[in-house]
């Protein structure tokens, strides 16, 4: 790959992303942004893999959203409103005990390369490159320590997506699947709707025949329907969040 990838296919967050080259990027060091987490502050919601399921949903209602290729992806739930992520407050901290892996992946990312190969890229907006203190991402034309680690942290991001992708197909295959409305009613101010939520059907989900259900449980696809189901009683906790406003 040698150009940036289509301004319309950019994904959430990233606004000029490269390819990574150990000869024009040697060196080139890498920190935390000074600004925190603020990169992700209007994020209502973000990918989410399989494999985060019981992490994730003690804290994030899981939701499912459709992708622009008909795929059927699990998300984690930010916030109440539009551009909102309740979970970072104006300094750029993050207030909750799990990160979600797409954030944290930020500002690297990889893309399609030649031959099957994939393309580590980096955002080059990113605010935390060649600050004082930075790790390098190369040594003498090789990859440094934290380079090996963002690569394999990357590698092991595509293979967990691809089971989210599965996972989602899954679902679709067996009809389990639909979209519900809810209303968020805070204390003090005015209800929010959150309308087409993609959710588990939890009476399809009973009406599966035993062998069905058995294929979804040797597969783990039912361990995670249940953690699913069981996040999405966090909803409450997002409304509190909100009343409470940076006082979490």
């Amino acid at each position: 790959m040698e150009q940036n990838i289509p301004l319309e296919n950019l994904p959430l967050f990233y606004s000029r992303p490269i390819p990574l080259n150990r000869e024009a990027h040697a060196s080139l060091t890498v920190s935390p942004s000074p600004e925190g987490y603020r990169y992700a502050a209007s994020a209502r919601t973000v990918l989410l893999a399989t494999a985060e399921f019981f992490d994730a949903g003690r804290f994030y209602p899981i939701i499912f959203s459709n992708t622009s290729d008909n795929a059927i992806l699990p998300v984690a739930l930010l916030g109440l409103e539009e551009n909102e992520n309740l979970f970072v407050d104006d300094e750029g901290a993050w207030h909750g005990r799990y990160i979600p892996a797409y954030i944290r992946r930020y500002p690297f990312i990889t893309t399609d390369g030649t031959e099957g190969q994939t393309t580590v890229c980096f955002d080059e907006d990113f605010d935390g490159f060649n600050l004082e203190g930075g790790l390098p991402l190369f040594e003498d034309g090789e990859p440094a320590p934290k380079m090996l680690e963002i690569q394999a942290f990357l590698q092991d991001y595509l293979l967990q997506m691809d089971r989210a992708r599965q996972f989602g197909a899954q679902l679709a295959e067996y009809g389990l699947i639909r979209a519900v409305d809810l209303q968020a009613t805070p204390a003090e101010g005015s209800p929010i709707a959150l309308n087409g939520l993609l959710v588990v059907d939890e009476e399809k989900l009973a009406q599966l025949s035993d062998s069905e259900v058995t294929k979804l449980f040797r597969s783990g696809a039912l361990a995670l329907i249940h953690a699913h189901l069981l996040s999405l009683r966090n909803v409450d906790a997002l409304v509190e969040r909100k009343v409470q406003g940076t006082q979490r």
